[in-house]
């Protein structure tokens, strides 16, 4: 009963024991921590051409595939007509072509020959009988039927010339030809690339991340088949509290970690800030480069951001569960003064995930009660240090 009553006089007179924070020197990091997501810096999204029915669809959601790897193939019977139609049409045209190559400008020549040799006798009977007519041996009559044989043999010669033209090149039959031979072979390649379009390929190499089709359904052009996420660098989007927002600077560190794989953490870097605020969460979204992404990451996997914005390697330190008022603008300490607990207030500095830094109001070694402990300004406690 005596040891027992003074036990209790000492802890009326000394106060009870209560364990105190210490005030240090040491290294602080400042981060703002964020969850957000694993994303590519773009996605593509797949559509149809034309409008068609989905006759087998080549792969699955989530599977890898390389840059021209078929995806969908979509009925083309009417679409191979269209281009067996077209090389009828080619062929054709190059026919005639070779016709008039091989058959009608030469015909036309030869043609063109007989009709100047024609042209030359006609011209030579003509100037005899002018002769004859002149010395009066010729009759009228037989220099008008070799005046008309002339003129006959000369148009003769000018349409066979005419025919020649128009045969050859540059000239309008040859135009018109060639024309026709342009035009077949322009439908034949529209037919072509309209048949091509009955194969959906993939654009680039990377990963299907969403797929909204299936054999049997009817696509149309702009509706979207599936999503590809492209092969190339890997980017964390996340949403930091507005209030954050003066900390970031492009270019910072940061630590991230995916939610399926807490103990497994990665290296990322701050690489854009959005430039406006999304009022209704009061945040903004930044976005992360990652230059060495693990194996494990997937697109749309949940991830966890230490951000470093800030770094001092001497710096006054105290554990935040010490300093009270934190989110009040005037921050104050519980210290110990004389044996009794004292109000002190304090400026801060950086703040850790555990620990802040102390610029004013306190000094090394000073002792700060927890906001924990329970005690009361004034109160006599008899400190206990870690």
């Amino acid at each position: 009963m005596l040891g027992l009553g003074s036990w209790q006089a000492v802890r009326i007179v000394l106060g009870p024991a209560v364990v105190v924070e210490t005030v240090h020197r040491g290294a602080l990091v400042q981060t703002v921590v964020a969850s957000g997501h694993v994303e590519s810096p773009f996605r593509v999204e797949i559509a149809s051409q034309m409008t068609g029915t989905v006759a087998e669809v080549l792969v699955d959601e989530g599977q890898r595939v390389t840059q021209g790897q078929k995806l969908i193939a979509v009925e083309a019977r009417e679409l191979t007509s269209a281009v067996a139609q077209a090389e009828g049409a080619v062929a054709q045209a190059e026919a005639r072509m070779r016709q008039l190559r091989e058959f009608t400008l030469p015909s036309a020549q030869e043609q063109l020959a007989q009709a100047v040799a024609s042209q030359v006798d006609a011209r030579a009977s003509y100037d005899r009988t002018a002769e004859l007519a002149r010395t009066g041996v010729a009759a009228r009559a037989a220099l008008d039927d070799a005046r008309k044989n002339l003129d006959v043999a000369t148009a003769l010669a000018r349409a066979a010339a005419l025919q020649v033209f128009t045969a050859s090149p540059g000239g309008s039959d040859y135009v018109m030809a060639e024309t026709q031979l342009r035009q077949a072979r322009a439908n034949l390649d529209i037919a072509t690339s309209r048949l091509a379009y009955a194969v959906i390929a993939a654009p680039r190499d990377g990963v299907l991340v969403s797929r909204s089709v299936e054999r049997g359904t009817v696509v149309q052009p702009g509706k979207v088949l599936m999503v590809l996420a492209p092969d190339g660098e890997t980017q964390l989007v996340a949403l930091i509290d507005e209030r954050n927002l003066g900390h970031l600077v492009l270019g910072q560190t940061a630590l991230a970690s995916a939610d399926a794989y807490p103990d497994q953490t990665f290296d990322a870097v701050l690489a854009f800030i959005n430039p406006g605020i999304d009022i209704a969460r009061a945040s903004v979204e930044v976005k992360l480069t990652v230059p060495k992404p693990p194996a494990f990451l997937r697109q749309d996997m949940t991830v966890s951001v230490d951000i470093q914005v800030a770094k001092k390697d001497d710096a006054l330190v105290l554990p935040m569960r010490a300093v009270r008022g934190l989110m009040s603008g005037a921050p104050w300490v519980m210290g110990v003064r004389d044996g009794r607990a004292t109000h002190r207030p304090v400026r801060i500095g950086l703040r850790g995930s555990t620990q802040v830094e102390i610029l004013e109001g306190l000094q090394v070694g000073d002792m700060a009660i927890p906001l924990a402990a329970g005690v009361l300004t004034g109160q006599r406690i008899r400190p206990i240090q870690q």
